[in-house]
């Protein structure tokens, strides 16, 4: 995977960033703590996080679920785009990484928009379901492992409200969905994921060539 858009140039890439990457401070120095990880590249790329505040702010969003939290930085740049009395229900299953994450939110002064669950996100999404909160949601983010894609995105789809959205990540999986003898796990589950939702006529659909790959599918 990949934390940029990995189908422009290095010098194009740059020359996006210079012109339209409005990034605050506090995301800025997020990103630049992940970086000194030896995971850094699950952090998703600056312009997919401001182009995920601005599809929140179109649809005037107020609930929104992340799957796959890692460091914050996806979840921080939607609380900061969320207004006051919004909130994100974010899943992951690494303490030691929600730490972080729990540190920037605290920093920013949006740790109350965030209600971060640890454990298996299936088992969170299922109680959210049981609990009677089907349609509730505006926004759904998934970016965890990739195996369980298809699993999050139907549990998603089924928390959303008619006209909401789900944003999938890493669809183009660094050029690898074209790999069709690949035998890792990972890219079959994506290849699979993305025929899947082809077809799916529960929803429009858009995959952009954002960063490594985000898909847009909007529930009907």
């Amino acid at each position: 995977m990949t934390n940029k858009s990995f189908t422009l140039s290095d010098r194009l890439y740059n020359y996006v960033c210079d012109v339209s990457l409005r990034e605050p401070p506090l995301l800025r120095q997020l990103r630049e703590h992940t970086a000194k990880r030896d995971d850094a590249n699950m952090q998703i790329a600056p312009e997919q996080g401001q182009f995920m505040a601005l599809l929140l702010q179109l649809m005037q969003a107020r609930r929104v679920i992340e799957v796959g939290v890692y460091t914050g930085y996806s979840s921080l740049a939607m609380a900061l785009a969320l207004p006051r009395d919004g909130r994100i229900l974010a899943c992951d299953i690494n303490p030691e990484t929600a730490e972080i994450a729990r540190s920037f939110w605290a920093r920013a002064e949006v740790f109350d928009k965030i209600d971060l669950r640890l454990g298996p996100a299936l088992a969170t999404l299922d109680a959210e379901v049981a609990a009677g909160n089907a349609g509730g949601y505006d926004f759904a983010f998934i970016d965890a492992d990739k195996t369980s894609y298809a699993d999050y995105y139907e549990r998603c789809l089924a928390l959303l409200r008619p006209g909401g959205l789900v944003a999938v990540d890493n669809t183009l999986w660094s050029g690898r969905v074209l790999d069709t003898h690949s035998d890792d796990e990972d890219t079959s589950a994506i290849q699979a994921f993305n025929n899947r939702v082809a077809g799916d006529e529960r929803v429009d659909i858009c995959l952009l060539p954002l960063a490594d790959g985000l898909t847009l599918l909007r529930k009907r």
